[in-house]
């Protein structure tokens, strides 16, 4: 009976995991070229050069692994927004960092953010309400923000500060399907200008908008 020593026990785990790792990326690359529909188990493993069957050590089923594609993708927004977050600094300029470090994951991890913005309505219900649980985490940071700066007298008196941040999200999420960006557009730059327009529209300089009830929303960062 062979018996392995903890570094090579330590050795063999990180092998799993890099190889782990390397599905679910090929997962997501396939997923963000083909879509969720247009997509087999045995197009992954083709990627990976692999059998399909050696797919399923890895992740059950299609399904699961859109869901594990998804969490990545929503786990690299929540955290860039927590590391803002930390910062001291005055709500508008903390919103502009925000939506800075949102747009920054598409260009760090593109596949998985296409895959989270256009692929997650096909999830599984109980899949969703697991990603969603993750997404609302972003949308509590965003909203806290624009609120405080409500509070402090910086945004304008009146503002709605959810329907501010669904706005926000929604403007920075549909700059992922501009082919523009698929040509290598500066992400930073966008954000610049789209912190601008959201500075121009929430700051103390006018009257505040009249508001006809608050809009239910998918949880989407």
């Amino acid at each position: 009976m062979t018996t392995h020593t903890p570094r090579a026990r330590l050795v063999h785990n990180i092998r799993v995991l890099r190889r782990a790792d390397e599905v679910i990326g090929a997962a997501a690359r396939v997923f963000a070229e083909r879509g969720y529909h247009g997509t087999t188990t045995q197009a992954i493993a083709d990627v990976l050069g692999m059998r399909q069957a050696s797919l399923y050590y890895y992740f059950p089923s299609k399904e699961a692994a859109l869901e594990e594609v998804c969490a990545r993708g929503t786990d690299g927004f929540v955290e860039a927004a927590e590391r803002v977050m930390r910062e001291d600094m005055p709500p508008l300029k903390k919103l502009e960092l925000l939506i800075a470090s949102h747009l920054a994951q598409f260009e760090t991890m593109p596949d998985y953010v296409r895959v989270f913005i256009n692929e997650r309505r096909y999830l599984p219900d109980a899949s969703r309400k697991r990603v969603g649980r993750k997404s609302r985490r972003i949308e509590r940071m965003i909203e806290e923000v624009i609120q405080a700066g409500i509070d402090s007298g910086s945004i304008r008196p009146g503002a709605d500060a959810h329907l501010a941040m669904l706005a926000v999200l929604g403007m920075c999420n549909a700059v992922i399907n501009w082919r523009e960006v698929d040509r290598g557009r500066d992400t930073r730059r966008i954000a610049a200008i789209f912190a601008q327009l959201v500075a121009n529209g929430l700051a103390r300089n006018g009257s505040p908008p009249k508001h006809r009830g608050q809009p239910k929303s998918e949880p989407m960062p």
